[in-house]
């Protein structure tokens, strides 16, 4: 399993948009996470497309978020910017064996279970205050 630059900025700007009072603003976003404030700006569009944030244009406006930080699990987060969670495949480029002989054994498949279980079960407002 792998997490894009975006999704590592989008985990870290929706946890951070709740306590912004007004709205977060992308500029002010990608200060503070020391990124591209055009690639931030691409994320954050696509978490208004999905209906997880709510952008208000304007000197005045932002970003905030659509539904409360408590109904939105970080699994929501990570499926807009990866697309559906997969809790199969390999993490060999090439599969070097048929998944009954695996040499890592079952490890891959419970690792990926748990980061599943941990993201269905993580909202936003777990996050508050990191």
């Amino acid at each position: 399993m792998r997490l894009s630059e975006g999704t590592h900025l989008a985990f870290l700007e929706m946890a951070i948009v709740p306590a912004a009072e007004g709205g977060a603003s992308v500029f002010v976003l990608a200060t503070r996470l020391d990124a591209s404030a055009a690639h931030l700006s691409k994320v954050m569009q696509r978490l208004v497309k999905s209906g997880l944030l709510k952008a208000k244009r304007g000197p005045n406006g932002g970003y905030t978020l659509a539904r409360a930080a408590e109904d939105i699990a970080l699994l929501e987060v990570y499926e807009t910017l990866e697309g559906r969670f997969r809790q199969d495949g390999c993490l060999f480029e090439a599969p070097v064996c048929h998944r009954a002989d695996c040499i890592l054994g079952g490890l891959v498949e419970h690792v990926r279970q748990e980061i599943h279980k941990h993201f269905s079960n993580t909202t936003l407002a777990d996050l508050e205050g990191l």
